[in-house]
């Protein structure tokens, strides 16, 4: 995967992150604490897919350094 892409990969899957945050947000004021939860479970799935398209255009960066 080239760091164009992975820049594409890690912004996508922070943006997936935030609006499940901001969901989870939404359930707990409302009450729904079992839908927050599977809300937040989805923005840290979303946030490890993050972390590793970060890692992996770290990578790339530093081969050519």
């Amino acid at each position: 995967m080239e760091t164009v892409q992975h820049h594409k990969t890690a912004a996508k899957h922070h943006e997936e992150a935030a609006k499940h945050h901001h969901e989870a947000a939404k359930h707990h004021e409302e009450g729904n604490h079992e839908k927050a939860a599977v809300s937040t479970v989805k923005a840290h799935g979303h946030q490890a897919h993050a972390t590793e398209a970060q890692k992996a255009d770290a990578k790339h960066h530093a081969t050519k350094a």
